[in-house]
């Protein structure tokens, strides 16, 4: 799995006009599913977003985590962080996992977040969504497990 994840204030993301997932303060997460993926590697990747500590503590070092500040997630498909641009200038995309396991993964790192007690907000899958966002910092991570 890779993801970018980024500190914000508020994000949200739409379908068609319409509002599926919207947050205050806390993460941002795009998450792209590879073909080796499984659901050990959901449940890792979960277990270390929860507990990266990127937010700023009353010293303003970043020691605290999304848990510890009551922050939410959102959490978006990307299947595009999957690309391979080596050759041509089209992407390939043949190390993203097949449609059917994607969804499966990306909604079970979403309820793991979920059952450690966050809030957490999804996009639509396999939809042309529209995501927008206030980076908080900025800060921006690039993670792959």
């Amino acid at each position: 799995m890779r993801t970018v994840i980024q500190r914000v204030s508020e994000a949200s993301v739409t379908v068609g006009g319409q509002t599926v997932g919207r947050i205050g303060a806390g993460l941002c997460i795009l998450l792209g599913v590879g073909k080796g993926d499984n659901s050990d590697t959901a449940a890792a990747l979960a277990e270390k977003v929860k507990n990266l500590r990127i937010f700023d503590d009353e010293f303003g070092k970043m020691n605290r985590s999304v848990v510890d500040c009551g922050g939410a997630i959102l959490v978006v498909s990307q299947f595009t962080l999957y690309a391979d641009c080596g050759k041509g200038n089209r992407p390939s995309f043949t190390d993203a996992a097949p449609p059917g396991l994607a969804q499966e993964l990306y909604q079970e790192f979403a309820n793991r977040l979920r059952a450690s007690g966050l809030s957490v907000a999804t996009g639509q899958f396999q939809a042309h969504m529209k995501v927008t966002l206030i980076n908080d910092g900025p800060v921006t991570l690039v993670l792959e497990s």
